[in-house]
Parts: C-alpha cells; structure tokens; sequence
C-alpha cells in the first residue's frame, strides 16, 4: 500500500499511526509538508515525537497552535482536566470520553488550506478500521463527504488532482504496526499515551491497543511502561 502523490500535507500526532504514515509517504518518493496540531491536550508530549519523525525524514513541520479552542472543547477527557482518561480496551464504551469534537474535521480544514497554499496534491491523514467504533470523524463515509468538502470549497485554486486520503482507513492497528515493521519505523520514537505522564501507563485505551498491535503483528514492541501497567 503506497498512495501515489507527489506532495501530502500529511497530519502527525507523533503517535504510531501518523508515524508510520510518514514513513509510508517518504518511501513512495512524495515531498512532506507535516502538520502537528496544539489543542491543549494533555498528552501534548506526543508534539516532541511529531518533530523527531520530522527531522528523521528531512520533512518541513508545523506546529498549528489551536490552544485557544481549548476552552469550548469541553467535556472530553483528552482536554478538560476534570475528567478522566478511562483505562482498558479502546473499543469499549468508556473510550466515549475521549471523543474531541469535531477535532478531525479542524485539523484537516487547516492541512487543506495549506495544501492548496502550497499546491499539494493530496492531504493525509492516518484514520484506521479500529478507530470507525468511536471516532465519527475516522469512518469511509466521513472522509468521502470532507473530501467532497474540501475540493468544492476550493474549486479552481486547489491542485487539479486534489485529495484527501486515509491510507489506513480500512486497516487494523496491527496491520500498520506491521507495515512500519517492514518500513523500519523506529517505533519507540512514536508516542501513544492519553495520560501524558514521563512514560506510557500501559493501561489507557490507546496504550491497551498499542501494546495488542505489537503481540498481533508479531512485532517487537519497544516503548516503555509505568511498572504499575497489568503485565499481560
């Protein structure tokens, strides 16, 4: 899998997905402009992560400040102090809470407004299958009508082949973890952890999955865990 652009505005969190992601793009030949996005979240060190991959790949990056948003995304645990960031498996119904409103849908409305700025030929981004459950804004449909969106709103200014991919969309987390595998994706230069603490806790829902895509993919996983994690 390896879609075929010349130049992705492509967002990064710093987390496994758009790592891998990146990589995927750099070794299809496709010049990277990458787009991390500060929304006061408080796993903010995974911005630290964003800027390795982009200095491992040569790669122009930003750093979209969105912290004053921060105040009218409330209620979500991944922004709003006050709620808790659930432990357990990332499918199950408490990982509702980490639900950033429409938070897709901002960060690709600015990777199109630069891509078209710049004469990007295609913004992408690294939604998965194990995302659809939660993430209304990481499903087929949602992606078929923002490109729809995106290329009307910019009709005559954006690059004639102009799209907006999900490369990963129809894929499992250990798919990926597969295909950084055989990219050679330093993986413990990606970070995954909602907790934002000095190491992953090992039982947050995004930490849960990472640590299933490594066992399912057959891959040696090299990130840290808090010793109080559940030894699986």
């Amino acid at each position: 899998m390896n879609p075929k652009v010349t130049h992705a505005v492509t967002i990064i969190s710093g987390g496994l997905d758009s790592t891998v992601l990146a990589h995927l793009l750099h070794r299809g030949g496709a010049k990277l402009t990458l787009l991390s996005f500060d929304y006061g979240q408080r796993h903010r060190t995974e911005l630290a992560y964003a800027r390795r991959t982009a200095e491992a790949l040569d790669a122009e990056h930003h750093v979209v400040d969105l912290t004053g948003l921060l105040a009218l995304l409330t209620g979500s645990a991944l922004t709003d102090s006050s709620v808790d960031v659930p432990d357990g498996h990332y499918t199950d119904a408490a990982m509702r809470v980490t639900v950033v409103p429409n938070r897709n849908a901002i960060m690709l409305d600015v990777a199109v407004a630069r891509a078209v700025s710049v004469g990007a030929d295609a913004v992408v981004f690294g939604a998965h299958a194990g995302d659809h459950p939660i993430y209304p804004d990481c499903r087929p449909v949602f992606l078929r009508a923002f490109e729809q969106m995106a290329v009307t709103a910019n009709e005559g200014f954006a690059h004639p082949r102009f799209r907006v991919l999900a490369p990963f969309i129809d894929l499992a987390k250990s798919d990926i973890a597969a295909i950084g595998a055989q990219l050679g994706v330093p993986f413990a230069d990606t970070w995954s952890c909602y907790k934002g603490g000095a190491v992953h806790c090992g039982t947050c829902g995004t930490c849960v999955e990472r640590r299933e895509a490594f066992e399912v993919a057959g891959v040696a996983d090299p990130t840290i865990y808090s010793p109080a994690a559940e030894v699986r």
